[in-house]
């Protein structure tokens, strides 16, 4: 859950036996693992020491990146505006192709 301005709760450290928090921390640790494999594949696993799975204090998981240095911040905001630059490319492309017939 978020606070208004869209910020992650806090770490869950008083757990509350309502919470899912094996749900939640099994769904952020699928996402951590499939985020470490890209990096790894990228060769910038190094660059995240701290990746790890968590779970907030209402028991959603999320993701911790940990501290990253500034050049680690700019590597990923380039890959991820290179990611949408190429989908946008690819729909833009599929868009002027014409139909194939089919039957």
């Amino acid at each position: 859950m978020t606070d208004p301005r869209g910020v992650c709760a806090r770490s869950a450290t008083d757990l509350n036996a309502d919470a899912p928090y094996v749900r939640g921390w099994a769904e952020a640790k699928r996402a951590t693992d499939h985020l470490a494999a890209q990096l790894h594949t990228l060769d910038l696993a190094a660059l995240f020491p701290q990746l790890k799975a968590d779970v907030n204090v209402f028991g959603e998981g999320v993701v911790r990146l940990g501290t990253i240095r500034p050049a680690t911040a700019e590597a990923l905001a380039t890959l991820i505006m290179a990611g949408l630059t190429n989908e946008l490319l690819h729909k833009a492309s599929a868009k002027d192709e014409p139909p194939t017939a089919t039957g």
